[in-house]
């Protein structure tokens, strides 16, 4: 029976006042997160970019973009774990054709 995928893109935005290294730990920390359950098929770090709105009073954030392959419940997954994140601005995980 072939293992069932989907090809998913997630971008997220880190917080900037953490500091550089922080960002980077959160960074590698996700990246690790989807090699452990998926395949990464593309990813681009954008750096600091300034936000459409303010979010808790910031205007800026550090956004990263991760195309991926893993099986259906791993994007669940990876959502409760962005939530969990303090240092996660935002995040959102799209299901690609």
């Amino acid at each position: 029976m072939p293992k069932i995928t989907g090809k998913y893109e997630t971008l997220f935005i880190v917080d900037l006042t953490i500091g550089e290294e922080a960002i980077q730990a959160v960074v590698e920390k996700f990246k690790t997160l989807v090699e452990q359950n998926g395949e990464i098929t593309n990813m681009a770090e954008w750096g600091k970019r300034r936000l459409a709105y303010p979010i808790n009073d910031m205007t800026e954030g550090y956004y990263v973009l991760i195309e991926f392959t893993s099986a259906p419940g791993f994007p669940a997954e990876l959502d409760r774990v962005f939530n969990i994140n303090e240092s996660i601005m935002r995040s959102l995980i799209v299901a690609q054709e």
